[in-house]
């Protein structure tokens, strides 16, 4: 390696050790979302699969708080860490695809500079390990391209089995490796190749429990979420969300480059066939089904994850390779210079407004609900209330308040989500003495009330209503319920539709 290309890789380096101290910091201090809250429960309580996702999740927090303790920072550590083979793994894919330290530190430090990237590995959900592991898969496809040894199909099978136990979208791996031998000329021979399919194999291996955990459920994980694929009617309004987010997620200069990027590889043919057409594949395939689900429902911009890795090399190819005429040279010059400001500028912007609102003026926006701000407070408060009314039990409606409740309550309280006991069937059921005493039923306020309730319990008093805030702002409001003389069964039991 010369002079200049262990700079270009020592700055890398330490580029990406810098970002990753300030998702750290960032962690800290940024209390939980209400889906880390629900899958930090399921880390208390690991199992081959759960009813949302299978593990992986889990499994990372789980490691987390091993290491740094209930902590918003340990439900975070492994995933924030995780970007750091991440980036090995990008970095080392556009070297071997497209030649040359300055497009594979290009590519590094693109991903890292992305919001899907810094806060997707900030803020964990199935999404953070699902696109660390789409990195390895796309890593070992070059290695097979590069070495032409079949072993490195057996690293591509764990690589996509671990993408399997993050998130059930790993699936459309299989049909974009297919794609890419079969229209790669030179390629086709893997397909009389015993490796690939011992490849697969490690993969299935690796999936396996979280089938043998649908069977012994009803199928009900699968149902869920590949029922997410039927079409029932044509609502054109949700594609139209698709590039805007897709835009903010990826920083609208990585985005360019991408784009750019992606155009090069198709038409202006950078870049040898098979590289392209790999990172072509990766893209493509996953995209085009995204497309065709947003014809009936939301598609949410983090499950795009595991298309960032080709993504991002496509823009790399497009910033160092291609020759573009003037104006187009000046945009990508422009985009390379000042993406990665833009995009720390930007996760830094996000973190101070989900912590404190300022940049709104303490007015709503997206993160208001869904970041744990004013929780450490109100889960006090709560506290207290359960104690002065001697409830022993406190439930709640929905999974992420449960989640909220349990994390932030303290240690030991007994806390349920009264219905949709499928979501916690790993976990150990409350004891029963607990529910037999008074409860606390604890949600948003309603002007109807709970008249479900009433059916349930002898006595349903509110005997408190408590604010969760930002700054200055209520985000919500919260009624307290005592619910006293259970007539029968206390938590609904009811199958969920999927198993119905």
């Amino acid at each position: 390696m010369g002079g200049a290309d262990a700079r270009i890789v020592r700055n890398t380096a330490l580029l990406i050790l810098a970002l990753v101290g300030l998702r750290l910091v960032a962690a800290a201090f940024t209390p939980i979302t209400f889906d880390e809250a629900y899958y930090w429960m399921w880390s208390k309580n690991l199992a081959g699969g759960y009813y949302d996702h299978p593990p992986m999740v889990a499994y990372v927090i789980r490691a987390g708080t091993m290491i740094a303790g209930d902590t918003e920072l340990g439900v975070r550590l492994v995933s924030i860490l995780l970007a750091l083979p991440m980036s090995y793994a990008v970095y080392r894919s556009a070297a071997i695809l497209f030649g040359g330290a300055r497009v594979a530190a290009t590519s590094a430090i693109l991903l890292n500079v992305t919001l899907l990237a810094s806060v997707g590995t900030l803020i964990v959900t199935p999404d953070a390990p699902l696109l660390v592991a789409s990195s390895f898969v796309l890593f070992f496809l070059a290695k097979v391209l590069e070495t032409g040894r079949g072993a490195w199909w057996l690293a591509v099978g764990a690589a996509v089995g671990a993408a399997l136990l993050s998130k059930y979208t790993a699936m459309f791996f299989g049909p974009a490796i297919l794609i890419w031998l079969a229209a790669v000329p030179k390629l086709r021979r893997w397909f009389l190749s015993p490796w690939p399919y011992l490849g697969g194999l490690v993969a299935l291996a690796l999936f396996s429990p979280v089938i043998l955990w649908n069977a012994d459920h009803q199928w009900v994980s699968f149902a869920k979420q590949l029922g997410r694929a039927r079409i029932e009617d044509f609502r054109p309004v949700f594609i139209a969300e698709l590039i805007p987010t897709q835009i903010a997620f990826a920083t609208p200069l990585v985005f360019i480059l991408g784009a750019m990027g992606l155009h090069a590889l198709t038409w202006r043919r950078a870049g040898a066939l098979a590289s392209r057409v790999l990172i072509e594949t990766m893209f493509w395939t996953i995209v085009v089904y995204f497309v065709w689900h947003s014809l009936h429902a939301r598609v949410e911009a983090n499950w795009f994850a595991p298309v960032y890795p080709p993504f991002v090399i496509a823009a790399a190819a497009a910033a160092n390779l291609v020759q573009w005429k003037p104006r187009q040279r000046r945009l990508v010059d422009f985009c390379l210079r000042w993406a990665a400001p833009t995009g720390i500028v930007m996760f830094a912007a996000l973190i101070v407004q989900a912590n404190t609102g300022w940049l709104s003026g303490y007015r709503r926006d997206a993160t208001v609900r869904s970041v744990g701000v004013g929780w450490r407070e109100l889960a006090a408060e709560i506290e207290t209330v359960r104690v002065r009314s001697g409830a022993t039990c406190v439930l709640a409606q929905d999974y992420g308040t449960t989640g909220w409740l349990a994390f932030y309550l303290p240690r030991g309280t007994c806390v349920a989500q009264q219905t949709q006991r499928i979501r916690w069937v790993n976990m150990p059921e409350p004891d029963p003495r607990l529910l037999a005493g008074k409860l606390l039923y604890v949600d948003e306020l309603r002007a109807g009330g709970h008249p479900a309730l009433n059916a349930l319990f002898a006595q349903v008093t509110q005997i408190a209503q408590l604010q969760r805030k930002r700054g200055p702002l209520v985000v919500e409001t919260y009624g307290i319920d005592l619910l006293e003389g259970a007539k029968g069964e206390v938590l609904d039991r009811s199958p969920p539709p999927e198993a119905r």
